[in-house]
């Protein structure tokens, strides 16, 4: 397991997450993602980053099983070394034309699936898990986006920045992929890799919200 990271204290005058949603209990992020700590910080979580030792091979068919297991697999791996906290993994596949996109292995590879994604629309599917005290509950999010249609040079252009390599599929909305996606139906956040709402939703599910308190 990697040397945990400190995931940041929120600014003053942030959401109070930890007494709506913790319950007194430590958040703990199972995935080594900037982009889900960044969401967490965003919405005034405090919270410890521990990186699983190795990625779980999924047993599953379909992408919303795909993604649940694999954030089953993930706060698993952690939760036995965080007794009491509230452990999240979470995982995200880009589905597109019947098959999962994911991180290319190559700038080739990167091309062939911009080149897949543009003009087109494509699924974007999140797998939430939490556990704590030995209960698991997950949860998982699909998103619709659809790609305007991408030049041989801007797809090139797009590769150059090296933002694609390390991206399922290729891109990331949240920075220069931003210029080729027209239209996104559903969670924002989920393209993202954490659809807020919906881990809100998880934290109630898994009795550790208190809202209205």
């Amino acid at each position: 397991m990697s040397r945990p990271a400190a995931g940041g204290a929120p600014p003053p005058g942030a959401f109070p997450f930890a007494r709506l949603f913790l319950d007194g209990a430590p958040l703990v992020l199972a995935s080594a993602s900037p982009r889900r700590a960044g969401l967490l910080r965003l919405v005034g979580a405090e919270f410890e980053v521990v990186v699983p030792a190795e990625e779980p091979e999924p047993h599953a068919d379909w992408p919303h099983q795909v993604v649940m297991a694999l954030a089953h697999g993930k706060a698993l791996s952690v939760a036995a070394s965080r007794p009491g906290a509230w452990v999240l993994g979470a995982d995200t596949l880009v589905w597109s034309r019947g098959r999962p996109l994911g991180k290319p292995r190559d700038r080739q590879e990167a091309r062939a699936m911009l080149g897949e994604l543009s003009g087109a629309w494509h699924s974007v599917y999140t797998g939430l898990c939490l556990v704590r005290g030995g209960a698991a509950h997950r949860a998982w999010e699909r998103s619709e986006v659809r790609f305007r249609n991408l030049t041989h040079s801007q797809i090139d252009s797009y590769v150059d920045t090296g933002e694609p390599l390390d991206k399922a599929g290729a891109y990331g909305i949240q920075g220069f992929g931003a210029l080729w996606v027209e239209r996104v139906e559903g969670c924002y956040f989920n393209v993202m890799g954490l659809p807020l709402a919906r881990l809100a939703r998880l934290f109630e599910a898994a009795g550790g919200a208190r809202l209205g308190a």
